[in-house]
């Protein structure tokens, strides 16, 4: 297959391509508009494939994108590009509104016009499991058919962009499948984010700041896992349908920091003897904070047969580890991009 992917260069997206690339034969045209979330260096071990390609581009340029399917001829679109920061989403909606939103309308309407006639053609839309909303801390699940309540303008953009992908599949019969994911961990995330920043942090000798009392339950998904669910769907997923892929690994923020601290007093020990847990440091809960998000990824793996291969302590410690032997990757982030990822702008 020849498939389009957008946002390859970020998180989710380079371990896409990294996958298809290493592990199958199909052709990748990467389409990314390099923000501070996109990093080429997250695909340096493929980028000279000659199975991958790349285009710098914006996906709310129309004349861009329609270029881009023209030449490439795509068998299949995996839409990964997207404003994701929660914390950015509060300190400046626009931004997200104008990629998340009419980003995603104007790649569906120029995958409209390119699939007619291609029966075979493929939509594949990324989304995130804060569209949901809040759950109850019992042992409720977010399913398929949970109603959307979006709480932060990031998850509102997510649930818009959702609705739209779902509407050109009902009025004008694009071929779309939509995935929902829990929270991602894993090697090359940009260092702002919750596990990297507590790693980094750490080492550096700095505070590790933790919303609230970290009481907040997240459901940890390794990335690599993620992305073998994401193949799975956009080659075997059924037009029409939503499949939620999750972790199976509910875990309060807390947890999450002490796991990380815990592990770099084994492999990393302090040179003065103490604890990194030492370090954790409670700030203000950020506003509209969610409490409990949950997957239940019964579908996904009773339908197209996918499991995560990688428990939370096993996925946790790789992470961990990748961190420590690739001060190549993330130090020059962490020079460039000084920005807390706690708290709002002054």
């Amino acid at each position: 297959m020849k498939i389009l992917i957008t946002g390859g260069a970020g998180f989710i997206g380079s371990a896409v391509v990294r996958l298809l690339i290493n592990t199958t034969d199909h052709q990748v045209l990467n389409i990314d508009k390099l923000t501070y979330a996109g990093n080429l260096e997250s695909l340096k071990g493929v980028s000279e494939s000659t199975r991958y390609s790349f285009m710098q581009a914006d996906i709310c340029d129309r004349s861009a994108i329609e270029s881009a399917f023209a030449s490439f001829m795509p068998d299949a679109v995996m839409h990964l590009a997207a404003e994701s920061h929660v914390d950015r989403s509060i300190d400046g909606p626009a931004q997200f509104i104008q990629t998340n939103i009419v980003g995603t309308c104007n790649l569906l309407e120029v995958a409209r016009q390119y699939a007619r006639g291609r029966a075979d053609f493929r939509f594949h839309h990324i989304s995130t499991d804060e569209v949901y909303g809040d759950l109850d801390l019992d042992d409720s699940l977010f399913t398929e058919e949970t109603p959307y309540s979006p709480s932060s303008p990031y998850s509102a953009s997510k649930a818009s962009s959702d609705h739209l992908v779902r509407a050109w599949f009902r009025t004008y019969g694009l071929p779309v499948v939509i995935t929902n994911c829990s929270n991602n961990y894993g090697p090359y995330h940009f260092p702002e984010k919750l596990v990297p920043l507590v790693i980094l942090n750490a080492l550096e000798g700095k505070p590790l700041p933790v919303y609230g009392k970290g009481e907040q339950v997240r459901d940890w998904l390794y990335v690599e896992d993620h992305a073998r669910a994401l193949v799975k769907v956009v080659t075997e997923g059924k037009p029409g349908e939503t499949y939620n892929i999750g972790g199976h690994n509910e875990k309060q923020n807390i947890e999450v920091v002490r796991s990380i601290c815990g592990i770099l007093d084994g492999l990393r020990p302090r040179a003065d003897g103490k604890k990194y847990g030492e370090q954790i440091t409670f700030v203000t809960d950020r506003p509209g904070h969610d409490m409990r998000y949950a997957i239940d990824a019964g579908k996904i793996e009773r339908e197209l047969g996918w499991k995560p291969q990688e428990t939370f302590e096993t996925g946790l410690r790789k992470t961990v580890q990748w961190y420590l032997d690739n001060k190549w990757w993330w130090e020059p982030l962490r020079e460039k991009y000084q920005r807390e990822r706690l708290g709002l702008k002054a």
